[in-house]
């Protein structure tokens, strides 16, 4: 029998790669001969350097950068087995596990250090960078980012921008000439599944500003400021991204990638799915087993382990597919409706508390897999 196993993190308590060797591990006790596919998988989220890394035997760099406060953190991101390809989660240089309730303040926050990620992966020699943009402290519209890569963002005296959104609003004159000319030759795709446009209601300061510290007064001054941004973006660069679904992502990074890179937006479920080679692994499955560390109605909507299912039965339609969670949450017989997931299963043996839960995910990972395992083999014979 052949098993494909490609789960998410279950987050808190082990990577995607533990989830799947603790996976086989319980299978094998029941089917000690099978053939055994391991693809750890991601959302494009938390978690996608380090399953992709681990999917594809890459390394993991360490860069010194500036973080979103202006501060040095040490920032990762990976370098897949082909080494042509950097993966890189802007949260890791300037995200929001970078701030507190005391010292968050989006008018100031930078995305600088993601910038200077990407000059390391392209001193790699990379010819393909996949972004990660989820988890920011940032309301920049990627301003830092572009300054990391050479633009230079000028007041009306000809001098620099200091960091964060609040000073966008200063924004007189954009100048592209000292971009480092590589990044011309590399593509760049954006993991987001984020639709929200730069700036308005639905913007990047009205919904994502206040998470990061904003209060009313500014998201009123960071969406002026970006308003401002993009009518200086569309004046210097002839890009009208502002509207583009995905502007907004990370507190308008999405728009800065766009604007000053030939980025390109996807799916970020659809990306792990390409560099993981799932498609091919998942030919002649018996079973393919799925999950994360919770699974609800939401899953559906760009989460892996619907995006694993998705793939599955369209390539071996007729092989059940089994998702595996520590939480099952509300509304999830929404996803047996669509056809593609066949069971789900929890995790958790027994009522116990979230720390309990975390501490004991692996044994109870891997006995959830031999229950199954056990049941499939009761069938079969």
């Amino acid at each position: 029998m052949k098993f494909v196993i490609a789960p998410d993190s279950f987050k808190g308590s082990l990577t995607a790669k533990e989830v799947a060797l603790t996976i086989k591990k319980g299978i094998s006790k029941i089917f000690p001969t099978a053939v055994f596919e391991l693809v750890p998988m991601a959302d494009g989220g938390e978690g996608t350097v380090q399953s992709l890394v681990d999917a594809t035997n890459g390394t993991i760099i360490s860069k010194e950068v500036t973080g979103p406060l202006g501060k040095k953190v040490t920032a990762n991101y990976g370098l897949l087995g082909n080494s042509k390809t950097a993966v890189i989660e802007m949260a890791e240089a300037s995200g929001i596990g970078y701030i507190n309730k005391t010292t968050a303040n989006p008018l100031i926050t930078t995305t600088f250090g993601t910038g200077q990620l990407i000059l390391d992966a392209l001193d790699h020699n990379v010819e393909e960078i996949i972004l990660g943009i989820g988890g920011s402290a940032t309301n920049d519209g990627g301003a830092g980012m572009a300054q990391a890569i050479g633009v230079h963002l000028l007041d009306s005296k000809e001098k620099e921008l200091p960091f964060g959104g609040a000073a966008l609003i200063r924004l007189a004159k954009i100048d592209t000439q000292n971009v480092d000319c590589r990044l011309s030759k590399v593509k760049i795709v954006i993991a987001s599944d984020v639709t929200n446009p730069l700036t308005g209601k639905n913007g990047a300061s009205a919904v994502f500003g206040p998470q990061k510290g904003a209060t009313a007064k500014m998201v009123q001054q960071l969406d002026e400021s970006l308003v401002h941004y993009s009518k200086m973006l569309q004046k210097y660069l002839k890009k009208n991204v502002a509207a583009l679904p995905g502007a907004g992502a990370a507190g308008g990074l999405g728009a800065g990638l766009l604007a000053f890179t030939t980025a390109q937006m996807k799916h970020g479920i659809d990306i792990v799915v390409d560099y993981s080679n799932l498609k091919n692994k998942i030919q002649d499955a018996d079973f393919i087993i799925t999950g994360e560390g919770g699974i609800d109605f939401q899953t559906k909507y760009g989460k892996t382990p619907f995006g694993v299912a998705q793939t599955a039965k369209s390539i071996s339609p007729n092989s059940p597919v089994i998702a595996l969670a520590g939480y099952v949450g509300k509304d999830v017989d929404a996803l047996y409706q669509d056809n593609v997931i066949d069971a789900i299963f929890s995790t958790v043996s027994g009522a116990k508390s979230l720390e309990c839960a975390f501490k004991d995910s692996e044994a109870d990972i891997a006995q959830t897999s031999e229950n199954i395992a056990r049941l499939i083999n009761t069938l079969k014979s």
